[in-house]
C-alpha cells in the first residue's frame, strides 16, 4: 500500500508557537505510520519548512505546498494544522489549502475565522440560547475608564485578548487600580481586548468530531486548580488536576454533550474541536469558548477523552483523515 503524505502544520505568528510545536509532535506519535508518510511543516512568517530531521530543514513551495529532497518533488496528500492561532486557526491557512486544492483537518475559514473571534462567536452563538457571559470588547485606541468596566461588568472579571489563546495575556481583576494595566497586557498580545464578567462555578470542557456524517462527542473532563484561574501554568507546568470522566450527574453530563453538538453543527465545524464551558449554581451551563485547534500532546484534553472513551488516538486522527480524503474524490 502506497503511504499518504501527511503534513503536520505547526508554529504560527502568535505566543502559542511553542504550544504549537509540541501539539505538533503529539499528533506525529499518535498517527498511523503503517498507513501515512508524516512530516512536521514549521509556518512562521514567511518561513515555511518541512523538518527532515533535526538538522534539515527544507522550504516549502508555496505555489503548491510541496517540497523538493534529493532532486525529488513531493507534494502532501493532507494537512493536518495545529498552530494555535495565526495564521492556522483563524482561517487564513484553510483559505489556502482552498485554493489549491489540498484537503485539511479541521473546521473551514468560516468556522475558524468566526471562532477564533471568541466576542463575536460567543455573541453569535448566544443569539440561539447559548448562555455566556456579560462582556463587552474594545479595540486598540479606543479610550476605556475604569468606571466603563466596573459599571458593566463589574468586579472580580477577566480582561484577556479576543483574538488568542493559551491563557497568554489574560489578568483577572479584582481591584480597579488592576484594570489598566491588565488592559495593557492584553493589548500585548492582540489589538482588541475582551472584559468579561467572573462566573463561579466548575470548568468542565468537551471535545467532538465528526467522520462520515456521523458526529463523536467524546467524555466531559473537569479542571480543578489552586490557582485563580485555568492559567498558563495550570495548563502546561502540571498545576491542575483534570478529571476524566468528570464528576458530574447523568443529566449534566446529556445536556453538555447535547450543547456540543449543536454548537458544532450551528457553526459547521469539521474534525476535532473542544468546547469549555462553565457549570454555575443550578447546573447552568455557560459557554466560554470554542476551540478548533485543540491542543494535541499526550496529556492534552482530547487525548485524556478519547482513552476515557476507550479508544484510540491514532483511530480517531485516521477516521478523521481518511473521511476528509474520501470526501475529496
Amino acid at each position: 500500500m502506497n503511504k499518504r503524505r501527511i503534513a503536520v502544520v505547526a508554529g504560527g505568528d502568535s505566543s502559542e508557537l511553542a504550544v504549537s510545536l509540541r501539539s505538533a509532535q503529539g499528533i506525529l506519535s499518535f498517527l498511523d505510520k503503517e498507513r501515512y508518510e508524516s512530516y512536521i511543516v514549521e509556518v512562521q512568517g514567511l518561513r515555511w519548512e518541512v523538518i527532515l530531521s533535526e538538522d534539515t530543514k527544507i522550504a516549502i513551495d508555496r505555489n503548491d505546498f510541496s517540497f523538493v529532497t534529493n532532486g525529488e518533488k513531493k507534494r502532501f496528500d493532507f494537512a493536518y494544522i495545529t498552530i494555535h492561532g495565526t495564521p492556522g486557526e483563524n482561517g487564513l491557512l484553510q483559505g489556502y489549502f482552498d485554493l489549491i486544492r489540498l484537503p485539511y483537518s479541521g473546521c473551514g475559514v468560516l468556522a475558524s475565522a468566526l471562532t477564533f473571534n471568541k466576542f463575536v462567536c460567543n455573541h453569535y452563538l448566544h443569539g440561539f440560547g447559548v448562555r455566556i457571559a456579560e462582556s463587552m470588547m474594545f479595540r486598540s485606541g479606543t479610550a476605556v475608564s475604569n468606571s466603563d468596566i466596573t459599571d458593566k461588568i463589574g468586579l472580580p472579571c477577566f480582561v484577556k485578548p479576543n483574538l488568542g489563546g493559551s491563557s497568554f495575556g489574560i489578568t483577572k481583576v479584582k481591584e480597579e487600580a488592576q484594570i489598566q494595566p491588565a488592559i495593557a497586557k492584553a493589548f500585548a498580545e492582540a489589538e482588541e481586548v475582551v472584559v468579561e464578567a467572573f462566573l463561579n462555578g466548575t470548568e468542565i470542557t468537551c471535545g467532538c468530531y465528526k467522520s462520515g456524517g456521523k458526529l463523536h462527542v467524546l467524555p466531559i473532563t473537569e479542571v480543578v486548580t489552586g490557582n485563580e484561574f485555568f492559567d498558563y501554568d495550570a495548563k502546561y507546568n502540571g498545576q491542575v488536576t483534570e478529571i476524566t470522566p468528570a464528576r458530574l450527574s447523568e443529566d449534566v453530563t446529556r445536556r453538555v454533550q447535547q450543547l456540543t453538538t449543536a454548537i458544532y453543527d450551528i457553526l459547521g465545524c469539521s474534525g476535532l474541536i473542544r468546547i469549555d464551558y462553565i457549570l454555575t449554581e443550578g447546573h447552568k451551563i455557560n459557554l466560554l469558548e470554542v476551540n478548533t485547534t485543540p491542543g494535541m500532546t499526550v496529556t492534552s484534553f482530547i487525548p485524556q477523552q478519547v482513552k476515557a472513551a476507550g479508544m484510540e488516538m491514532h483511530d480517531v486522527l485516521t477516521d478523521i483523515i481518511e473521511s476528509r480524503l474520501s470526501a475529496e474524490i
